[in-house]
């Protein structure tokens, strides 16, 4: 894979491990610097970043949906991907594009690059 998001800083919210890993390395193998999460609570403090580029999530996690997170990120203009199994989504995190899981690290590298473009990937 090319370095098609070099410079970009994306966080990941996901809490199944293997996923995570997948998504991860995907984003890593693509150029991005990433900052990945298991919960709402840590991946709100990460959405504090000012390098801050774009965010990967998962809409249902164990301890409950990323409603707040995509509130937060939609305030701020940063672009996200919700990564779910949910055929769709409501509330803030409509904002964001869905990605169906499972789909492979390119169809989330090439949304990004979508959601991007006119921004940092110019």
């Amino acid at each position: 894979m090319d370095r098609t998001l070099a410079g970009c800083v994306i966080l990941v919210v996901e809490d199944e491990p293997i996923i995570a890993l997948d998504v991860v390395s995907g984003l890593e193998a693509a150029g991005a610097r990433v900052f990945a999460s298991r919960s709402v609570a840590d991946a709100l403090r990460v959405v504090e970043r000012d390098d801050l580029t774009a965010a990967v999530l998962d809409h249902r996690l164990s301890e409950g949906d990323t409603s707040e997170l995509c509130a937060t990120l939609k305030e701020r203009n940063i672009p996200f991907v919700l990564y779910s199994g949910l055929s769709s989504i409501e509330g803030a995190c409509s904002a964001g594009e869905l990605v169906r899981k499972p789909a492979p690290a390119k169809d989330l590298v090439a949304t990004l690059i979508r959601q991007l473009s006119g921004n940092r990937l110019s």
